[in-house]
């Protein structure tokens, strides 16, 4: 297939543009213009692996662009995001114009060209702190911070193009992936990072909040699946490993393989207004094995630490790159 990924310098997509690669197909990849001429995490993608690979710099923000680069793709995954929660609060029109207004564009121009499939990518974020769990698909979407209502409003886009216009649209919710090329934005590479680096404490936020933490590899496979099939469009399908973890036992994990147990500081910088934090987040993701038969091969405490191990020995090797610095917070 011809497929277009959006976001695929990112971590997930990049990961994504990997596995599409190796199962043979044809993409495009986009990622975000910048003077620089930089395109992220696509520079460690493999291009030799089967299928073709051209990198196109450009915004989701114009939908000129869009309408143009889409023509010519079967399927569309759009991963394309402002993702890091805590600069949502100092810039939220920036999410609005990028998560709602660029899927629109998106889905605007896979109208026009007739795409025969998008997977539109969302986040457990949009259910806020979980009100039962397992998660399911039909919980409640709770908007607790600017990023996660834009998320919000990038969904509700995705499936009025299904009901008003029968556009092939599945939606995805990725429950908290983790792994390789993840920024230190993100807590797993921020608790590595300042292990790596010898610091003599552990500047952390909250450490009380469970997730649901997915290897990113099992997550970028969740997308091929879903882009690969013709069931489940005007559906939402949630995508985790259904294990709950408290950040105070990743920490705890994440010690045990570095060898070093390290006090930890909160860091009040690091935390989110108190009605902001989710505090609970576990998936119920048997619709995604129902329909495309996804499920994680890193499952449940054993997998986590699996994948943990997995993440900081990567970690160990690039901890050099420009993004990991242990001395200051990443928003």
């Amino acid at each position: 297939m011809k497929v277009l990924v959006t976001g695929s310098e990112g971590f997930i997509g990049s990961h994504l543009v990997d596995s599409l690669l190796a199962r043979g197909h044809d993409v495009t990849a986009l990622a975000q213009y910048n003077s620089f001429n930089s395109v992220g995490w696509l520079e460690s993608v493999s291009a030799g692996s089967g299928g073709s690979l051209k990198i196109v710099l450009g915004d989701v923000r114009d939908g000129g662009f869009m309408n143009a680069l889409v023509a010519g793709h079967d399927r569309v995954a759009h991963l394309a995001a402002l993702i890091a929660i805590p600069y949502s609060y100092v810039a939220p029109s920036s999410y609005l114009e990028t998560n709602a207004m660029g899927t629109l564009n998106l889905l605007e121009a896979c109208k026009n060209h007739g795409v025969e499939r998008v997977v539109h990518t969302s986040t457990s974020e949009v259910y806020g702190t979980a009100q039962y769990v397992p998660i399911d698909e039909k919980h409640p979407l709770v908007g607790q911070s600017p990023y996660s209502a834009s998320k919000i409003a990038a969904d509700q886009i995705a499936y009025s193009y299904w009901a008003s216009f029968s556009l092939p649209v599945v939606t995805l919710r990725p429950f908290n992936a983790y792994g390789p090329r993840q920024s230190q934005r993100a807590f797993i590479p921020s608790v590595m990072v300042q292990h790596l680096s010898g610091q003599g404490e552990l500047k952390l936020g909250s450490l009380s909040p469970t997730r649901d933490l997915t290897y990113v590899t099992d997550t970028a496979m969740g997308f091929v699946a879903a882009l690969e099939s013709n069931d489940g469009s005007g559906e939402v399908f949630n995508m985790g490993s259904g294990f709950e973890v408290s950040m105070k036992d990743v920490v705890g994990m994440i010690s045990e393989i570095s060898g070093r147990d390290i006090p930890v500081v909160t860091d009040e910088s690091r935390l989110r207004p108190i009605s902001s934090e989710v505090e609970r987040l576990c998936a119920e993701s048997s619709k995604m094995t129902t329909v495309f038969g996804w499920n994680p091969s890193f499952a449940g405490r054993a997998g986590l630490r699996k994948g943990l191990e997995s993440t900081y020995e990567w970690l160990s090797r690039h901890q050099h790159l420009p993004g990991y610095q242990p001395e200051h917070y990443v928003v």
